[in-house]
């Protein structure tokens, strides 16, 4: 998301904890984006690690589930949420990714890619701020762009007081989650001042939560 802030980038690296970890780019909610998956590449040929895409536009295997077990890190990109669901069910991609889950891969993402593993989240895929069922790896909902889209917060509250999705977590831009075995464990930054709340359900009770920052 910011080609000359890889704080979080170098974060998501390390929880591989190994040398030169495997990751693999998957742009299905910009339609395999060109200038996404080039994106992806300027900033992790940078980095300490062999990085790769999956394309569902242009696969470049029969075998995804094969193709996705021989990384050590999924990274999902942003765009439409509701698009990327559809995709992941048809191919079998929602399923291998539960697979890759259970055998202890790094899952992560921003925006679609981040809503898309937990139960439910907010999205602006259907023209406004809707609510949307997900992977359910992680329990409650997700909203992203909390401090980028100005519809974002008001929106998610709304929906949390309404009983139209659980409680859940909420990330302005530049903050992340890491969640081990389904628990959150800590909350990271590449910006100074990027937040992160938790909002309890039927109340939307707002939380902030403690942020480390990845920089000095």
């Amino acid at each position: 998301m910011e080609p000359k802030n890889l704080l979080v980038d170098r974060y998501i690296l390390s929880l591989a904890d190994k040398p030169r970890p495997k990751i693999c780019f998957i742009g299905t909610a910009s339609g395999d984006s060109d200038w996404y998956v080039k994106g992806f590449y300027t900033a992790y040929k940078t980095l300490d690690c062999i990085p790769k895409h999956l394309s569902l536009f242009k696969p470049q295997t029969h075998d995804l589930n094969s193709f996705i077990l021989e990384q050590d890190i999924i990274h999902v990109g942003g765009g439409n949420t509701k698009n990327l669901l559809c995709l992941w069910t048809e191919w079998g991609l929602d399923r291998i990714l539960k697979g890759a889950y259970k055998k202890g891969l790094v899952l992560t993402g921003m925006s679609a890619g981040m809503i898309c593993w937990f139960e439910e989240g907010t999205t602006d895929s259907y023209g406004g701020v809707d609510p949307i069922k997900c992977l359910g790896l992680l329990k409650g909902s997700a909203s992203p762009h909390f401090d980028g889209e100005p519809d974002r917060r008001p929106k998610f509250i709304e929906l949390i007081k309404s009983g139209q999705i659980k409680g859940g977590l909420a990330l302005d831009d530049g903050a992340g989650a890491l969640f081990l075995n389904e628990k959150l464990s800590e909350c990271v930054s590449s910006r100074k001042k990027a937040g992160a709340y938790r909002f309890k359900s039927k109340t939307a009770k707002e939380e902030r939560l403690s942020v480390r920052y990845l920089g000095r």
